[in-house]
């Protein structure tokens, strides 16, 4: 527990591990350029000597921030297509993109799953497989305190620092999480039916009572922007 507190977990985590949880703050992009239908985001570079950093290209400081674009995740239980929603995180999804077409989640592994009440997700998107990894430049994390996580919807991971990097979970069963997580898009039925079944193998536990690495092992064969 202690080697991952460092990493993206999502708040509820530590409260059911019986740690101290903390909120992160509220964070928004740069202004919006008129009638550009644009946004400026804030790339900031992080310390290179991470071991559990990958060294990528930043997205352009100008992003699209409106329309939907389509995130497709190909893994060896099915295909996982993602809804980006542009419009409310311009700054997430421009990275998320970014980082699909660098291909720098293909072979990654989904790594943390949870079954308890309250908290239902897959967790993705960290290279390393340790729930410590991600890009070598983080983000403010965008909410405004509406954000709820019911099925169905793709978030954030933070460490309750105010900025995320790659690492974005998806919602099988409603969950209950104070609004401090990037809200990205939407998983749909296909996908939804996918999530069903590896939650249904369950997980290992290695972070506590239902809480760990997936049974069934997950592997993101590639992640296509569509």
């Amino acid at each position: 527990m202690t080697a991952r507190a460092a990493g993206p977990w999502l708040a509820a985590a530590f409260v059911l591990a019986g740690c101290t949880t903390t909120v992160a703050g509220t964070s928004t992009p740069g202004d919006r350029a008129a009638g550009q239908g644009e946004v400026g985001c804030e790339w900031e570079a992080i310390d290179d000597l991470d071991p559990y950093l990958v060294d990528v290209d930043t997205p352009a400081g100008q992003v699209p921030a409106s329309g939907t674009v389509t995130l497709e995740l190909r893994t060896g239980t099915g295909e996982i297509p993602l809804a980006l929603d542009r419009a409310g995180a311009p700054c997430a999804v421009a990275s998320l993109v970014s980082l699909a077409e660098q291909g720098y989640f293909d072979g990654s592994t989904c790594h943390r799953e949870t079954d308890v009440p309250g908290l239902q997700v897959l967790q993705c998107g960290d290279p390393t497989g340790t729930g410590r990894g991600g890009p070598s430049y983080r983000y403010p994390t965008q909410v405004d305190g509406s954000e709820t996580y019911e099925r169905g919807t793709v978030a954030m991971a933070n460490a309750a620092d105010g900025f995320d990097g790659s690492q974005f979970f998806l919602v099988w069963g409603d969950s209950r999480l104070p609004p401090s997580y990037t809200v990205v898009g939407r998983v749909d039925d296909a996908g939804l039916a996918v999530l069903d079944g590896i939650a249904a193998e369950g997980n290992d536990g290695s972070n506590g009572t239902g809480d760990g690495a997936p049974n069934t092992p997950v592997e993101i064969e590639a992640a296509t922007v569509g």
